[in-house]
């Protein structure tokens, strides 16, 4: 059937496609809502790209995805062709009767397969969000000593759980869940067209006509394919967008508590440099033993030094600075040993590292609205301690608190 088709159309599929669209422009406008779905499944390959590389990604593509897509659904079309009410489920039953049960299983473990592609992504940015200052932080464990995206984010792992059993239960039915992730990708597709034109810029250094046009044509797609899936915003579409408004708003508010306390910290903290003068111009004591101070700040005296230094009256200060990337994982302890690299041994066993424990309050001064504080001062309760994001013995930790207005 699939070949009698093809010879007696003289002109191609896409022809076609344009035709409907120049004809029917309002109905062609929202089965672009619809053919979007076909796209949304390579996104699952994208989200992996980042934890095996291009040439997995490729050799899987073209090697078994493609193929597989394209007999699909040019069998899909042939058998709408010769059968139109097949269009209730076309991948059902495409398939002999006997098969039936065999493809529940194969469907099956595609959505297995997608799944995980969905986890590691949600781990990955959930990772970098926290070295970013955008989320708090959250226990991650490494599943591989030699690729740092390969990470399990228990915390995540929980939500996406409690996530996906409420909207089975909520939607009930896959058209609604279809809405709801055409919406979501489209979205995601936008914003990274939107990303990509601060790279060829910043990065790339394309010049201002190439990098518009460029970027210019794939937003004219990608805001088409966006409004198609908006029109199933009452029918589903409307999560994604209460969720991503949930997840800026978290991240927004940490990123701005977070501002708000180093503000306060920058103007009641002495610079490091002059305090650090005025410190060792007074007739302190060297004690035994070595002290580690972490702060964010490098021009910014730690407010635990300042008061180890006014309590106990010691004195003898090396400064080290450390820069990590977002994808880098700080640890204490590894730094310090390679620092006998530069001349400066540090006994790791006798060591004591000397923590800030910021305490917030909310406050009604100018920053963020109450309610905001209190979701800050929330998320800081539950964040992982810094000793152990920063692979610091847990014996070897002494915490000076610190209470900042907010």
């Amino acid at each position: 059937m699939l070949s009698r088709l093809l010879r007696c159309s003289p002109r191609s599929t896409p022809y076609y496609a344009v035709q409907f669209l120049l004809s029917h422009p309002t109905q062609g406008f929202a089965v672009l809502g619809s053919v979007f779905l076909v796209l949304t499944g390579a996104e699952a390959l994208y989200a992996d790209m980042g934890h095996f590389g291009k040439s997995p990604i490729r050799l899987g593509w073209y090697g078994v995805v493609l193929p597989s897509l394209v007999l699909q659904y040019l069998g899909q079309g042939a058998l709408q062709v010769r059968q139109p009410d097949a269009v209730t489920n076309p991948f059902y039953l495409l398939a002999p009767g006997w098969f039936l049960l065999p493809l529940v299983m194969l469907a099956t473990l595609a959505t297995v397969i997608a799944s995980q592609a969905m986890l590691s992504g949600a781990f990955s940015l959930t990772h970098q969000a926290i070295q970013l200052g955008y989320l708090p932080r959250l226990h991650i464990r490494y599943t591989s000593a030699s690729q740092i995206g390969q990470i399990y984010v228990p915390a995540m792992n929980v939500l996406m759980l409690i996530g996906t059993i409420s909207l089975v239960v909520l939607f009930g039915t896959s058209s609604n869940l279809a809405a709801a992730y055409g919406i979501a990708v489209a979205g995601t597709m936008v914003t990274t067209t939107l990303l990509m034109s601060v790279v060829v810029r910043r990065q790339w250094k394309w010049s201002w006509p190439v990098a518009a046009l460029v970027t210019g044509l794939l937003l004219i797609i990608d805001l088409s394919f966006f409004g198609a899936n908006a029109l199933k915003i009452p029918h589903g579409g409307w999560l994604p967008l209460v969720l991503g408004a949930w997840i800026f708003l978290l991240m927004t508010t940490w990123h701005g508590g977070r501002r708000l306390i180093a503000k306060h910290l920058w103007s009641k903290m002495p610079q490091l440099t002059t305090y650090l003068k005025e410190v060792l111009g007074q007739p302190l004591t060297r004690v035994p033993g070595t002290a580690v101070y972490l702060t964010q700040f490098t021009d910014l005296t730690p407010p635990s030094f300042v008061q180890n230094v006014r309590h106990n009256k010691a004195k003898g200060i090396r400064r080290i600075v450390v820069q990590y990337g977002f994808m880098e994982t700080p640890d204490i302890t590894r730094l310090l040993t390679a620092c006998r690299t530069q001349g400066l041994d540090i006994d790791l066993d006798g060591a004591t590292f000397f923590l800030s424990r910021v305490n917030s309050l909310a406050t009604p001064k100018p920053g963020m609205a109450l309610w905001r504080e209190r979701l800050f001062i929330f998320l800081s309760r539950n964040s992982q301690r810094a000793s152990s994001f920063f692979h610091i013995p847990a014996e070897q930790v002494v915490e000076i608190g610190v209470v900042v207005e907010i």
